[in-house]
């Protein structure tokens, strides 16, 4: 038989979360983020669960090929534009719409205009107000929208949208998180021309901040269950679109004062058994999860018991007698979220969902 560990992907939930954030925002367009291979959860298994969306934004042409033949027909959004000519016939032959954050990058869209391209590619100019990664600085935003504007006007190419990235959406503290997304979105707003479109929310700000999320939302972790912030992704009704599972395959008996793993971190306060499950930091699994760190078994939550190793790590199921050999242990998904996993780890569900290694089999539900 094959090592029991496995990733099941959900499309319907990647659907129902959508259709979700499509209920929190009301009027507006959503268009979710597929990069790094749909957050980890592969495009080919996720396609499915896409079809409500009003576009895509991914990150490289190799991907947008993917969507492409994988019938993919509404519009696609490069999220970093292109980087040099080639790669704009490219996107143009993808029917790709495209970011654009530099002046470089207006440059070539002017040189490419004069071939008349089959594709005019709608163009999301991007500003800088606080992120302080890509974008014109506020300084030349007026500079760069006039100079699009006439462009678009003069070749007759689709009306740009104007957007920004919020930097703090996701912080814990409302009065920390809602000052700096206004200012955000006063900045762009303060400066975009009637006749275009907007586009400032990630999965925070469709969550927290629903009524600044301009006319194009750009939802990412949320739209695969998961969130941005300290906030349950259960609380806003998202269910988790991946789950990560194996088997126990080994259980040993220890006595008080028995030691746990590389290092002997973890020691028996009492007489228990501990349960060896097929998952290590070589399947993605953080080799830095504490002690206590939750899995699901049988219907009870069995804290991690010593240090991840390669191949294996070692769980508490003292408590959990009806646990042995063959029974499924939940990593993360329908009962353990992947975000208590992350936070108890010092990292964020998106590093976790995007590190499963390729040995891992993955099944789509």
């Amino acid at each position: 038989m094959p090592r029991p560990i496995r990733a099941v992907v959900r499309p319907a939930a990647i659907s129902a979360n959508i259709n979700r954030i499509k209920e929190l925002l009301g009027n507006v367009a959503v268009m979710p983020v597929v990069k790094a291979n749909g957050y980890g959860h592969g495009l080919e298994r996720i396609i499915d669960g896409l079809r409500e969306a009003d576009a895509l934004a991914i990150l490289e042409i190799e991907g947008a090929t993917r969507l492409r033949h994988l019938g993919w027909n509404k519009p696609i959004v490069l999220l970093e534009g292109c980087f040099d000519q080639a790669d704009l016939l490219k996107a143009l032959e993808l029917r790709c719409d495209s970011v654009v954050h530099n002046h470089k990058q207006l440059d070539d869209l002017e040189v490419l205009a004069k071939q008349a391209p089959a594709h005019k590619p709608r163009i999301f100019l991007k500003l800088n107000t606080g992120m302080n990664r890509l974008g014109f600085q506020s300084a030349q935003a007026q500079a760069a929208i006039q100079r699009l504007d006439e462009f678009t006007l003069k070749h007759q190419w689709p009306t740009p949208v104007l957007m920004t990235h919020f930097a703090n959406a996701d912080e814990a503290e409302p009065r920390v998180r809602l000052p700096f997304a206004q200012h955000q979105h006063q900045a762009l707003m303060g400066v975009k021309p009637a006749h275009w479109q907007s586009s400032l929310a990630n999965s925070a700000g469709s969550l927290n901040f629903p009524m600044l999320a301009g006319d194009i939302a750009r939802p990412g972790i949320a739209i695969y269950g998961a969130t941005p912030g300290p906030d349950a992704a259960a609380n806003y009704g998202l269910k988790p679109a991946m789950i990560f599972s194996s088997e126990i395959i080994a259980i040993q008996e220890v006595k008080q004062g028995d030691r746990v793993g590389y290092g002997s971190r973890w020691e028996a306060s009492n007489s228990g058994r501990i349960a060896v499950v097929a998952c290590g930091y070589a399947d993605g699994y953080p080799r830095h999860a504490p002690d206590g760190t939750p899995t699901y078994v049988e219907g009870h939550v069995a804290p991690v018991a010593g240090r991840v190793s390669m191949d294996m790590m070692t769980i508490d199921v003292s408590q959990i007698p009806n646990a042995n050999v063959g029974s499924t242990v939940e990593l993360w998904g329908g009962h353990i979220p992947v975000d208590v996993v992350a936070d108890r780890c010092g990292t964020i569900g998106y590093e976790l969902l995007c590190a499963i290694a390729p040995r891992v089999p993955f099944f789509k539900a």
